[in-house]
C-alpha cells in the first residue's frame, strides 16, 4: 500500500470507535469471525485491547494474519485493521 493511502487510512481511523473488545479471554474463535465480519462490512475496523495490553503486538499481527488484513495503526491499546473489499 502506497504512502497517500496509509494516510488516509489513518486519518480515517481517528473517528471510529472501537468495534471489537480484546478481554481476558484473548483472541477467541469468535473475536476472529467478529473482526472478519466487521471487515467485510466495513473495511476499516478499530480494537480495543482491555486485556492482554502487555501482548497487543504480537496479538495484533496474529489478528491480522488470521483476518487477512492489514494492521494500519497500533497507538496505545486500540488497533486499526484494514481489508479492502473483495473484487
Amino acid at each position: 500500500m502506497t504512502t497517500p493511502s496509509t494516510r488516509d487510512l489513518k486519518a480515517r481511523a481517528q473517528k471510529l470507535k472501537p468495534v471489537i473488545h480484546i478481554g481476558h479471554d484473548g483472541i477467541s474463535p469468535g473475536v476472529v469471525a467478529s473482526l472478519d465480519q466487521a471487515l467485510s462490512d466495513h473495511g476499516l475496523v478499530k480494537v480495543r485491547f482491555t486485556d492482554w495490553k502487555d501482548r497487543r503486538r504480537e496479538l495484533s499481527a496474529e489478528l491480522g494474519s488470521r483476518t487477512s488484513s492489514r494492521l494500519v495503526l497500533l497507538v496505545g491499546h486500540t488497533a486499526t485493521f484494514h481489508r479492502a473489499p473483495a473484487a
